[in-house]
């Protein structure tokens, strides 16, 4: 049976269907993340870094969907093994940043590949045009619902 077919209250709660969602594709993929020997946490931390930008410690754990204590003790691991770099702010002793390293780069940078040919997969019955507007829908509302930073 069809999940669309139901009419429960979680097929019809956009919260519960984007989790459903997000569980299911990220799931697929990850199964290609374990097999290259990765963890999970460190592809969402790297992966979410690759554009080489230094970003708050804060906000890479809420893009890596990652607590923020687990992103620090990761951090830790990935900064000895030469794949990122720690950068204090200037302006404010409480901010820390991170950034991608070339080494981090190129150990993640095979998996973006892959990262990028399991989306067009999963989008590809979508058409070009859906997908961009599901892929642009999901930024608004992301952007609508970030806390202040």
């Amino acid at each position: 049976m069809s999940s669309s077919s139901s009419n429960s209250f979680v097929d019809s709660y956009t919260p519960a269907l984007l989790a459903q969602v997000s569980q299911l594709i990220s799931g697929e993929f990850h199964v290609i993340v374990q097999a290259a020997g990765f963890e999970i946490s460190d592809w969402r931390v790297l992966s979410t870094l690759s554009d080489g930008k230094a970003m708050s410690i804060g906000r890479l754990a809420q893009i890596s969907v990652t607590k923020q204590p687990t992103v620090t003790r990761l951090l830790d691991r990935m900064e000895a093994q030469g794949y990122v770099k720690r950068i204090p702010s200037e302006t404010d002793r409480r901010v820390t940043f991170v950034r991608i390293t070339p080494q981090g780069q190129k150990l993640v940078s095979e998996l973006i590949v892959q990262a990028k040919r399991h989306e067009d997969q999963v989008l590809a019955p979508l058409g070009a045009q859906k997908a961009e507007e599901l892929k642009a829908t999901l930024r608004m509302l992301i952007d609508l619902h970030l806390p202040p930073a």
